[in-house]
């Protein structure tokens, strides 16, 4: 049986779709990217928020015309739209075969050959004892890859459904990790990214400690170049954390810390943990202690509640902190989640404007950081030739995979892909950077 994998949403949802490959290959089916001709397609889907959920529906809408055609048999759809909408997504999308929630991963081989069968399989695993070990087939490029070291979460932010679809935060077995991380090593991957829905928690449930500097220490014996670390959670960043980020040469210093806002009673609405003087405080303080250090954060504007002065108190926090990285987002009010039922919500129009502004100032400030490399040298990791560019392309320690800028320069010869070079940076376009190698 041929088996087609499409993933969608986040890098944690990458790797469970890499999970399901490796046991459909070790079941003795054929892996492809490529619905058409395939004997079964799996769309692996996020269900988050209402664009997530809107190319996960476009996406299933695309591959089922194949069905009619005889270019594909049977259609699958996974992970997190399934999850949320367990009894919607078979009757209004009658295209779909088969569905299997987030706890149902490791069912796929059984789910394939059920809906090759005629069976119409509907598979929920409890959500809170998933099955996170085990091969995976990697799908990124030779020299990057991600570890995800934890699942779930326990944060319960007001906006956020990802318990509900994901369950509580449970750590992998340090072990575990380090096994699947001198595997990856071994394969040559270059860079590792660690990932979860919140890292700075690892190990306080399974060990009932911080244990994420003990397995940091481990992974930079490990043969990667760049140790690449997703997503902090501001209120757990832990003093030895912030010391062997600063120490250990291999951790880039690049860090992901979701702040989602500034106004005190925004966080608090939010259920976020901390305040607008904690945050400012820790931001210096990483600062302080890892030089160079490149911050990404994600903001929502638009929060039920957020007046003009509330979203000007936004606005001057992005500005007076210069946050180099930030993804921004109009509030989204996601059934079930106890912000979509809150009073005072902001009309659709007000929050594209504020996203609109924000974005803006962002750009700002990314473009002055921009400027003050010029003429700096950079170690950047090499992706490829881009033909449409006509020179290299790569990225640099700030920029991580497809949500940052890149490095686009020349050299006198071939630069293989998965090789670090020495740039020197002599413009910008757009927010990225141009430069040439350094023989």
């Amino acid at each position: 049986m041929k088996i087609a994998f499409i993933s969608l949403g986040c890098d944690k949802n990458r790797v469970n779709t890499e999970q399901m490959m490796a046991l459909c290959q070790a079941a003795g089916h054929e892996v492809t990217g490529e619905p058409d001709g395939a004997d079964v397609a799996v769309v692996n889907t996020c269900g988050f928020i209402d664009s997530a959920k809107e190319e996960a529906i476009a996406t299933i809408l695309e591959v089922a015309p194949l069905k009619e055609t005889g270019r594909l048999k049977k259609l699958l759809v996974a992970g997190c739209l399934s999850q949320r909408y367990q009894d919607e997504v078979l009757t209004e999308l009658p295209e779909v075969d088969g569905i299997l929630g987030t706890g149902s991963y490791t069912d796929i081989v059984s789910a394939a050959e059920a809906a090759m069968a005629g069976e119409t399989p509907k598979l929920f695993g409890d959500i809170d004892r998933t099955v996170e070990d085990g091969a995976r087939l990697v799908s990124t490029p030779s020299y990057t890859a991600f570890l995800k070291i934890a699942e779930g979460c326990n944060n319960r932010c007001a906006f956020c459904v990802i318990p509900s679809l994901r369950g509580r935060y449970r750590s992998r077995p340090m072990e575990s990790l380090l096994a699947e991380a001198g595997q990856l090593a071994g394969a040559g991957v270059k860079e590792l990214i660690l990932v979860a829905q919140d890292i700075t928690r690892y190990g306080t449930d399974l060990y009932g400690r911080h244990a994420l500097p003990e397995l940091l220490r481990e992974l930079c014996r490990l043969d990667f170049h760049w140790i690449r670390l997703h997503y902090f959670y501001p209120d757990e960043v832990t003093d030895e954390l912030i010391e062997v980020v600063a120490s250990e040469r291999k951790i880039v210093k690049y860090l992901d810390i979701p702040l989602q806002h500034c106004n005190d009673g925004i966080l608090k609405a939010m259920n976020r943990r901390g305040t607008k003087a904690q945050i400012e405080a820790l931001l210096s303080k990483l600062r302080a202690r890892i030089p160079g250090l490149v911050i990404r954060t994600s903001i929502i504007c638009g929060l039920p509640g957020e007046g003009e002065a509330e979203f000007e108190e936004l606005c001057g926090f992005l500005r007076e902190n210069a946050l180099e990285r930030a993804g921004v987002f109009a509030f989204s009010p996601e059934e079930g989640s106890p912000a979509a039922d809150m009073p005072d919500q902001v009309p659709e129009d007000v929050k594209r404007r504020r996203v609109e502004r924000l974005v803006d100032l962002q750009s700002g400030v990314m473009d002055a950081w921009n400027e003050a490399r010029l003429g700096t040298v950079m170690e950047v990791l090499c992706e490829g030739f881009d033909p449409d560019m006509g020179c290299w392309a790569g990225r640099t320690y700030a920029d991580s995979v497809d949500v940052d800028g890149h490095v686009y320069f020349t050299a006198g010869g071939m630069v293989p892909a998965g090789s670090f070079v020495n740039v020197r940076i002599t413009g910008t376009a757009d927010g990225d950077l141009t430069g040439e190698i350094e023989e």
